[in-house]
């Protein structure tokens, strides 16, 4: 998707080889019409996929997940990393590494909400390790759901995401694949 890729050029900022800062658009201050224009693009890579519910972690990957989710017409569901008082029983657990936090958490999501019924899209801001996107599907499989494929806004592919879930045999849609980030520069696999 070349707008996400110019706004990644312009807007991004590579603090390391390994981390790419997109807080000004993406998972802190969000840019909405390029959201809707993501939505709109993960609509027509997955409208043939049956999709029934999406399922999303919070919380970077709300803004994309309900954008997608508003032009397939199904409800999005997000993954809850912190415990809540009105959050706790009947709950479809999984353990997430962060990456860049550093820190393992529990995401949950009530049960109700998946059932054995669905075709659940998985949208996700970054794919690096795959961890959050595992945690996701495990939830989706406690939930006897099935999962229609992952869409992924930003991946990086140099890191081993994408082989783990593919090895999975899990279809894979990212708007942008970055190749690396090394030297501070950002470049594409087209």
């Amino acid at each position: 998707m070349e707008l996400l890729k110019q706004k990644i050029r312009t807007a991004g900022v590579v603090l390391s080889d390994q981390v790419l800062k997109v807080d000004t658009f993406l998972n802190h201050q969000i840019d909405p019409l390029l959201m809707h224009q993501i939505g709109q693009e993960f609509a027509r890579r997955f409208r043939d996929a049956g999709v029934t519910r999406i399922l999303t972690l919070e919380s970077s990957g709300i803004a994309p997940a309900v954008m997608a989710g508003l032009e397939l017409g199904v409800p999005v569901v997000f993954a809850r990393k912190h415990r809540s008082l009105i959050l706790k029983d009947d709950l479809l657990t999984a353990q997430v590494y962060s990456f860049t936090k550093q820190v393992e958490s529990t995401i949950a999501v009530a049960a109700r909400y998946l059932s054995p019924s669905d075709r659940v899209l998985v949208i996700d801001d970054f794919l690096a390790n795959g961890q959050a996107a595992k945690g996701l599907v495990s939830i989706i499989q406690q939930a006897g759901a099935s999962v229609a494929g992952l869409g992924i806004v930003i991946e990086k592919s140099f890191q081993p995401g994408r082989a783990e879930l593919e090895g999975m045999g899990l279809r894979i849609e990212s708007l942008a694949r970055i190749q690396s980030l090394e030297g501070g520069q950002v470049t594409f696999i087209d």
